[in-house]
């Protein structure tokens, strides 16, 4: 039977890259996603054309209850992912406590209670990656709480690595600047880009060799691994 590994907010974005490049190692893959349910089927479709069997899983991950439920429906798991993420913008004076408690539950609180449920399932030992982000060591100030979180999202993994160890390896990977989103105009996309020392953003795959190379080296565990381009030089 092939190795288990989920990953959180695998739909899309750099989540699906993660599930990809899992699936060509050989794993089968807990595909989970919150709304995405379009482009998950199509992430699913695209992991199965490679031979790998996916599990689709929907969940809330700001909900407890729904992440137990998520991890009590495993047998067993070899490889944990977390990289689901809320990013909301708003300056310290405009940011809502909802939209501060929901980067806090999902980016912070979701990956501490999925690995305290799935070090349950990684009997014969394990990977856990979690994905934070090299502004975790700026001040981005029009991302106070999403910043916030990913910076203790490292702490916590150097402490979980600790905790964890021998039997199960806790890293992060923290990528610069890869894919554009809504929330950042085109125009301030750009004004980043020519910033960064090597002059463009990354491709997703570059971003997920970082995975790579964690399943390869299995004496590494309690790092950071930054794929940013140079953009932490600035």
């Amino acid at each position: 039977m092939s190795p288990l590994a989920l990953v959180t907010g695998a739909a899309h974005r750099l989540g699906k890259s993660f599930a990809l490049t899992l699936a060509r190692h050989g794993y089968d893959i807990v595909l989970h996603y919150h709304q995405s349910l379009d482009a998950a089927l199509q992430t699913k479709a695209e992991i199965e054309s490679v031979g790998r069997r996916v599990f689709l899983a929907q969940a809330d991950l700001t909900d407890p209850a729904q992440i137990q439920s998520l991890i009590s429906n495993l047998n067993t798991l070899t490889v944990l992912v977390n990289s689901a993420a809320f990013m909301p913008s708003g300056n310290v004076d405009a940011l809502s406590i909802e939209n501060w408690d929901t980067s806090l539950d999902l980016n912070l609180r979701a990956p501490f209670l999925l690995t305290q449920e799935a070090s349950k399932k990684m009997t014969d030992g394990g990977l856990i990656v979690n994905i934070t982000d090299v502004g975790a060591q700026k001040a981005w100030s029009r991302f106070p709480s999403y910043t916030v979180s990913k910076a203790a999202l490292e702490s916590l993994t150097r402490i979980l690595a600790r905790a964890l160890a021998p039997k199960i390896r806790v890293n992060a990977i923290a990528p610069g600047f890869v894919l554009q989103s809504d929330i950042v105009p085109a125009e301030e996309w750009e004004r980043l880009i020519k910033r960064i020392p090597l002059k463009r953003p990354a491709r997703t795959e570059e971003i997920a060799s970082a995975l790579e190379f964690l399943l390869k080296n299995e004496y590494i565990t309690g790092q950071t691994i930054v794929v940013d381009g140079g953009y932490s030089l600035i």
